[in-house]
């Protein structure tokens, strides 16, 4: 099976020749652009974006890390002269550095990655190489982040391109979180009632910045991910009388629904408007405060492709991630992370049909792994996650042959006092394991 960015460059070039096309259809034809040309539009524009994909639409903030412009020996080397480059370099730095894909990132960079998963195995699977001297991220802002912050100091965790960055962790910024949590202590004040409880805990999904990791640190609060969010909210339950959620609402009210929480209890809060949005009784009613964020990858599922996929494979097995919209976690056969997807594949003894709803180039790859099955993603149209997009070879060649030049580009570093109180949330992550 070719790889997703092999597909799109087919389809745009048929595209462009016939009008048409025989093959498929993507969300954009500049995914079968280099992304140093997204690079040099954005300096141009003097404004960052997350480049053609599923955040495509996006508002990018004006603080959204930039890349610079890539030396064009990379830019212009073939993909034969890229692998070679950047195996021999691998080869010259050894233990010295790691690499460490994401499930979401293309095939023609994961062919590299010493170890492949989700954000938190990533961060984890770094941490059983402490003597390496570099841990090259090939995900997105976020992710090198949580590296940094439980890496050693000794270690630089590199970003292959910065503008990899997250549209949905974008959507809570440390200052409206704050703001909002400033406009909920008003409403329920900061003692606790009757049974110990505190009026509101913090809980943060692992797919934010190391800012708002350590903002619920520091107030009592912690990470969760799509896979222990269940027991991370009931952890909260059990301290607070309420939660407050964010960024993704899709992940919030999927996991409180199955916790039986009612949907009128769980308010949306928009950061735009006074009280996100609601008045005070809908507030002091609420049992999870969900912030106005999410997946724009996630959010492209639907409940009628879901619907067409039963109709065209009787007996399909639809799994989709639970930060899909409620309507389509409800009609799907079973949700969960990323890893929670691949062990249920990997589980099926008899050969299966599988529609998926997640990142188009997870998805192709579990197909590429599991020949014995029929497995394909919901959504008919090619459209991979933006940022994840971001990284090439192009730019895994360069940071790589510059650490051998003893030089370290791109690198992410958390400021000490974030990172104090980025552990404490974390740690109470790590506590709260699935039973």
């Amino acid at each position: 099976m070719s790889s997703v960015n092999t597909a799109v460059q087919l389809i745009t070039r048929e595209e462009a020749e016939n009008g048409l096309s025989r093959a498929g259809a993507t969300c954009s034809p500049a995914l079968a652009k280099g992304p140093w040309e997204y690079d040099l539009a954005e300096a141009l524009a003097g404004a960052p974006a997350y480049g053609p994909g599923a955040s495509s639409s996006d508002t990018a903030p004006a603080a959204t890390p930039r890349q610079g412009q890539l030396p064009d020996e990379y830019k212009q080397a073939s993909d034969a002269e890229l692998d070679a480059r950047i195996r021999a370099a691998k080869a010259k730095l050894g233990d010295r550095a790691v690499i460490l894909g994401h499930f979401y990132q293309r095939d023609e960079v994961i062919q590299y990655a010493d170890f492949v998963g989700d954000s938190f195995q990533l961060a984890n699977a770094a941490l059983t190489k402490p003597d390496a001297e570099a841990i090259i991220f090939c995900g997105v802002h976020f992710m090198a982040e949580t590296a940094d912050i439980l890496s050693t100091p000794e270690q630089a965790v590199i970003l292959p391109n910065l503008a990899a960055g997250c549209s949905m962790a974008d959507m809570a910024d440390e200052d409206s979180v704050e703001e909002c949590w400033e406009q909920l202590e008003e409403i329920f004040g900061t003692g606790t009632d009757d049974q110990g409880r505190v009026p509101v805990i913090p809980v943060t999904y692992m797919n934010s910045s190391a800012a708002l990791k350590a903002f619920c640190g520091r107030n009592g609060g912690i990470v969760c991910t799509s896979s222990n969010a269940k027991v991370v909210l009931e952890w909260a339950f059990e301290r607070g009388q309420r939660v407050l959620f964010f960024p993704d609402q899709h992940l919030g009210r999927n996991t409180a629904k199955a916790l039986g929480v009612p949907l009128e209890q769980m308010p949306m809060w928009n950061p735009r408007k006074e009280l996100g949005g609601n008045d005070e009784q809908a507030l002091l009613d609420s049992r999870v405060i969900l912030w106005h964020g999410f997946c724009s990858v996630h959010k492209r599922f639907n409940v009628s492709q879901i619907e067409k996929a039963r109709l065209d494979f009787p007996g399909v097995n639809v799994i989709v991630h639970p930060e899909c919209p409620m309507e389509v976690v409800d009609a799907a056969d079973s949700a969960g992370s990323t890893d929670f997807i691949k062990r249920a594949i990997a589980a099926a003894t008899e050969p299966t049909t599988f529609a998926i709803g997640t990142e188009i180039n997870m998805v192709n790859r579990l197909a590429a792994e599991n020949p014995q099955h029929t497995i394909f993603c919901l959504d008919p149209v090619i459209c991979p996650c933006s940022t994840m997009y971001r990284i090439h070879p192009g730019y895994l060649a360069w940071v790589l042959e510059e650490l051998v030049q003893g030089r370290i580009v791109n690198r992410i570093t958390v400021d000490d006092a974030v990172q104090d109180n980025a552990k404490i949330a974390l740690e109470r992550m790590l506590a709260a394991k699935p039973a």
